[in-house]
C-alpha cells in the first residue's frame, strides 16, 4: 500500500519517510512515529492500517540523521543497537529531529489537504507530545507509552492540540507514579491506563495485548475522527 519518498527539513537535511495512500480522497493525515527500531515492517503496518482507514500516513524515519536504513526488530540486540541509536538522536545539538517531524507535518498535509494528527509509539510517543507541544499544523496527537513524558520537563510542557495518551500500568519504564503526575498537571490530556506491559500495542512483540491494543485503536480512531477528520 505504502512506499518510501524524500523528505526536507527547514535546515536542509532529506530524510525517508514511509507513506501509505488511501483509496480516494484522504479524510486527514496522520505522521506516525517509529520506535527505537525504526521504520521497520511493525510501523508501516501501522501506517497502512491508518490509510486502510481513510487516512494518509506518513511514517519518517527520525533516526537518519544519526544512521540512515535503519529497520531492527525486537530482540535484546535488536533493542540495544536500537537504544543507542537513539541515545545519539537525543544528544544531537539545536531541535535535534524536530525539524524533520515538522517536514513530516507539512508533507502529510500537503498531500492530504486537510488536518494533520500524529501517533509514535515508545520514543515515537515522547516525539509525539514534543511535536504537540512545540510544532505547527497539528491537530490531534496520541502518544503510546512515551518513554520520558512523565519526565518534570516534560510534564512542564503545554500541548498546543488535543492529546490522548496510552499507557500501561504494568511498564517497568513508565511507573504509575509518573503516569498520575501526568494526569494531575494535565487534566485537558484524555489519558487511558491499560492493565498491559510497555509496547502493548505491537504484534511482533512478547508484551504485545490484543485486548488493550483493540480498545486503544478503537479510542484512537474516534478522537481521530473528532479532531482530523
Amino acid at each position: 500500500m505504502g512506499q518510501f519518498t524524500t523528505l526536507q527539513a527547514a535546515d536542509g537535511f532529506t530524510l525517508s519517510a514511509y507513506v501509505a495512500q488511501p483509496e480516494g480522497k484522504p479524510r486527514g493525515a496522520i505522521v506516525v512515529l517509529q520506535e527505537i527500531f525504526g521504520v521497520n515492517s511493525h510501523i508501516r503496518a501501522v501506517a497502512d492500517r491508518f490509510a486502510a482507514e481513510g487516512y494518509l500516513a506518513v511514517a519518517p524515519a527520525t533516526f537518519e540523521r544519526v544512521k540512515p536504513g535503519v529497520e531492527l526488530g525486537y530482540t535484546e540486540d535488536d533493542m540495544k543497537a536500537g537504544f543507542e541509536i537513539k541515545t545519539a538522536v537525543d544528544a544531537l545539538p539545536g531541535a535535534g529531529v524536530l525539524p524533520d517531524l515538522q517536514a513530516a507535518i507539512d508533507h502529510a498535509a500537503e498531500l492530504a489537504g486537510g488536518k494533520v494528527g500524529i501517533i509514535g509509539f515508545c520514543w515515537g510517543g515522547l516525539l509525539t507530545w514534543k511535536a504537540a507541544c512545540l510544532l505547527k499544523g497539528l491537530s490531534a496527537a496520541v502518544p503510546y507509552y512515551g518513554g520520558g513524558i512523565t519526565a518534570e520537563s516534560e510534564i512542564a510542557r503545554q500541548p498546543q492540540c488535543p492529546v490522548m495518551a496510552h499507557f500501561g500500568d504494568q511498564d517497568h519504564w513508565i511507573p504509575m507514579e509518573g503516569i498520575e503526575a501526568f494526569k494531575t498537571a494535565h487534566p485537558e490530556v484524555e489519558v487511558h491506563v491499560y492493565s498491559a506491559h510497555h509496547g502493548f500495542n505491537c504484534d511482533q512483540r512478547g508484551s504485545y495485548d490484543e485486548a488493550a491494543a483493540k480498545l486503544a485503536r478503537k479510542r484512537t480512531l474516534a478522537f481521530l475522527a473528532d479532531h482530523v477528520g
